[in-house]
């Protein structure tokens, strides 16, 4: 479903993200991680086509992003770690602005944004502004509306900040309901109880370059703490000096690096 081949993003004489090579299969929850300023924002943002890699491509259902960026938006879903909403908006009108982006017809609309809404326990909201909703609650309307025209590949970056436990459980209940049905979805977070939990497979960013790939269970069972949390691996491979010595990443059970 994505296939990015050497890609690579350069400001000036700044190195953000470093030859990177990664495939991710349909159907598949994939998070990607790493620590701050490893290339997790600029990589996602060269994926969903707000940014041009320097070298490399990215594909999205066959689509080239960079030769063909209509056509892969179209397939293409993306929350920033920092959404903006119209306030001014209802909930309802919000669905139906999101939907006139895609052209999608308004009698579709109707119908998919009450689905969605309810299933993100906004059904009673529909009618009220958004500016009267918690950060939580805005949240929540932003996963809503990015499902609005049944995305192919769904791009998020750390959905879980400002959601209460209840609203944490309800995005992570509804992301893997969706990729049970097809979607695929990389996702970007530093709560790494969370990819522990729902990622098929995860993948470590660090300086750039990818440093391992696998289940998380494989990954926990390499670096000898099976059974243990995630943070162990994590903490392990993003230590000071790694990825520096230009080795490849290290693959574990779970797919093509």
């Amino acid at each position: 479903m994505l296939s990015l081949r050497g890609v690579t993003k350069r400001y000036g004489g700044f190195t953000a993200v470093a030859g990177l090579d990664l495939d991710i299969p349909a159907g598949t929850l994939f998070g990607f991680l790493g620590p701050n300023g490893a290339g997790k924002t600029t990589t996602m943002k060269m994926v969903v086509g707000l940014i041009r890699p320097s070298a490399g491509s990215v594909h999205v259902g066959g689509q080239d992003v960079a030769q063909h960026p209509l056509a892969a938006r179209r397939i293409i879903g993306y929350v920033p770690d920092r959404p903006h909403v119209y306030e001014r908006l209802s909930a309802l009108e919000y669905m139906y602005f999101i939907g006139s982006l895609y052209s999608l017809p308004r009698a579709e609309v109707l119908p998919r944004s009450e689905q969605l809404l309810t299933l993100f326990g906004l059904g009673h909201k529909r009618d009220h502004l958004v500016e009267s909703f918690s950060h939580g609650m805005k949240q929540r309307l932003v996963m809503a509306s990015v499902l609005l025209h049944r995305p192919r590949l769904l791009v998020v970056d750390e959905p879980m900040v400002g959601l209460d436990p209840q609203g944490a459980r309800l995005l992570k209940d509804v992301l893997r309901a969706e990729v049970a049905q097809g979607l695929t979805v990389m996702l970007s977070t530093h709560t790494l109880e969370v990819a522990d939990e729902v990622c098929d497979e995860v993948a470590v960013i660090h300086k750039g370059r990818l440093v391992a790939r696998g289940a998380p269970a494989a990954l926990k069972a390499q670096a000898g703490v099976a059974g243990d949390t995630l943070e162990r691996v994590f903490l392990t491979l993003t230590a000071e000096g790694a990825a520096t010595d230009g080795a490849g990443p290290v693959a574990l059970g779970g797919g093509p690096t």
